[in-house]
């Protein structure tokens, strides 16, 4: 899939309307607690200004039902105005007359941050007055919010109907490298695939598996792959219900010619806890009341023989319960080994992924890290995604 660029625009003395994700979490004392989305929309924003832009910032915040002057975006402008090394304009909504002389009164080299969009109800319900309100404020439009492309609400699809718009750097870079491993990946291509269940993954598993060479498995939902074999996986979580599904998914692989790759042994631990007991035994040993929660070394030696010998490596998903340290072992290994590998193009999405690359830190050796949560999920799966379709070429 293609989008058009924002490198395509001219943009000279014009106000570009940018939907930017800056949904981020906050403090108890209000300030920006992580500021990796903020720092992820600069290409876009200084391409813009070195192009002679007005630059008016639109994203939301939380989930508010009206004004909520706990999930103010106030916050962030401070915190965008030390990383860009400028001044931001504040303004304390996002659409009305009052909000549409300041903005035209803005400058080229002007940045400003609209009020968080979700304080008014038309945003969600991508209502076409709340678009005309918004269209207003810009000349131009660009998304570069791939966070939020998977909604049509007004600030992230409508607004590309009635403007000129096109893509920013970063949704632009993830729309490239996610259709570009699912429909041209350099092979042989594997997908690990963990997390805790198999019933928020099988449309994922459904998608890769005609595109795949081999499939890793791992996290609680290969319990429920394991228990489909035959293997007694003990008070391990459990989707009794997907039983049959996760059969079927093994038959398909079969039929595909698919390798897929589940735990040979485990970490068990004999309650959900920190300080548990603990110990690795083999798959077909895990006694009755003891739960799986990572991978054992067995396992890891032929994932890591997996990893070697592929040319490209998508993972979405932990391979064990890694907020344990007793218990992510599994998981910062796998993340060590593939930012280990130069020649490897490997794509990391999916906020615990995201967060286990981190806690390993090895983020910056990752060719790719989707900043896309359930926008990256459902491209993955196959599905459109409304603010990705509305700037497609």
């Amino acid at each position: 899939m293609t989008v058009r660029s924002v490198a395509s625009l001219d943009v000279g003395g014009k106000r570009v309307l940018v939907r930017v994700d800056f949904n981020v979490p906050l403090t108890t004392n209000g300030e920006v607690a992580d500021d990796t989305r903020l720092r992820a929309s600069l290409p876009t924003i200084n391409h813009l200004l070195e192009h002679g832009a007005v630059v008016v910032l639109l994203s939301h915040l939380g989930r508010p039902k009206g004004r909520d002057l706990k999930l103010s975006l106030e916050p962030v402008a401070r915190r965008l105005s030390q990383l860009l090394g400028r001044p931001i304009v504040f303004l304390p909504d996002c659409a009305g007359p009052e909000i549409q002389e300041r903005v035209a009164s803005l400058h080229p080299g002007d940045v400003a941050l609209l009020e968080n969009v979700r304080y008014h109800a038309g945003e969600e319900k991508n209502d076409p007055a709340f678009v005309r309100q918004l269209a207003q404020l810009g000349d131009v439009y660009v998304n570069d919010a791939f966070g939020t492309a998977h909604r049509a609400h007004a600030s992230t699809e409508g607004l590309a109907h009635v403007l000129p718009s096109a893509a920013g750097f970063l949704l632009q870079r993830e729309v490239e490298v996610l259709s570009s491993i699912l429909e041209n990946p350099a092979r042989p291509f594997t997908a690990i695939i963990g997390g805790s269940k198999i019933s928020t993954k099988i449309s994922v598993l459904e998608h890769l598996l005609p595109r795949v060479n081999r499939l890793v498995l791992g996290g609680g939902m290969a319990n429920t792959f394991l228990k489909a074999q035959g293997y007694g996986v003990g008070a391990s979580l459990v989707e009794d219900d997907q039983l049959d599904v996760a059969r079927k998914t093994l038959q398909t692989a079969q039929q595909l010619q698919v390798q897929v790759i589940l735990p040979q042994d485990v970490a068990i631990a004999d309650r959900f806890d920190a300080n548990a007991n603990k110990r690795v035994v083999s798959i077909d040993a895990v006694p009755e009341q003891w739960i799986i929660l990572d991978i054992g070394p067995q396992t890891l030696r032929v994932v890591r023989d997996t990893l070697r010998s592929s040319a490209t490596v998508l993972w979405n998903g932990p391979l064990g319960v890694f907020e344990i340290p007793a218990f992510a072992e599994g998981t910062l290994a796998v993340a060590r080994e593939l930012a280990s590998l130069p020649n490897v193009t490997s794509v990391v999405g999916g906020g615990e992924s995201v967060a286990a690359i981190e806690q390993a830190g090895v983020t910056d050796k990752i060719t790719h890290v989707s900043t896309g949560g359930g926008a990256s999920l459902e491209l993955l799966e196959g599905r459109v995604l409304p603010g990705v379709a509305a700037l497609s070429v």
